[in-house]
């Protein structure tokens, strides 16, 4: 599947290529710099036809060196505060937020380049309960509770009610 959509053109006007969103950049991006690593990083490099999810995990370790992201250790000082008031030498991981949005991306090119969604490594068990033991291990070096989103049920009787309050009090 080529992912660049030429549009019209001419001999005078030549075509040219659509311009790709942030996402399908980033994806594009992602998808070939996990091609790299395994090209390069692994030893013996992996075809990209023949990884699985333990090369995906390996994918996601080796990135933690370059993260941005202050992870204290439970020895330090400012484990379990969110806003340390001095530096210290704890590491710098990437986000677990950054890790979650990377294997989507990586989870939906894996699909668009042929891989099955039965069989995508990126979308396999492992990779669910890594990317939650770095998000717990985040959020307890950090000192931020996290509270799971609670949906709010709609009483649709009450918004209709709303909606015709507020239609009468601005009839414009």
């Amino acid at each position: 599947m080529n992912p660049i959509i030429f549009r019209g053109g001419s001999a005078s006007n030549p075509p040219f290529p659509r311009q790709l969103s942030r996402y399908e950049s980033q994806k594009r991006r992602d998808w070939n710099t996990f091609g790299q690593y395994l090209k390069n990083q692994m030893r013996p490099s992996v075809a990209l036809s023949q990884f699985n999810y333990n090369h995906v995990l390996e994918f996601l370790r080796y990135l933690d060196q370059f993260g941005k992201t202050k992870v204290h250790l439970h020895g330090c000082v400012f484990f379990g505060q969110p806003d340390p008031q001095a530096p210290c030498t704890c590491p710098l991981r990437q986000a677990w937020g950054s890790l979650d949005a990377l294997v989507g991306r990586l989870r939906a090119a894996y699909e668009e380049h042929g891989g099955s969604p039965e069989t995508n490594p990126f979308g396999d068990g492992s990779i669910r309960l890594y990317l939650r033991e770095v998000k717990e291990i985040q959020v307890k070096a950090r000192g931020i509770p996290h509270k799971k989103k609670k949906i709010k049920k709609i009483n649709h009787q009450n918004k209709a009610q709303r909606d015709e309050q507020h239609i009468s009090r601005n009839p414009n």
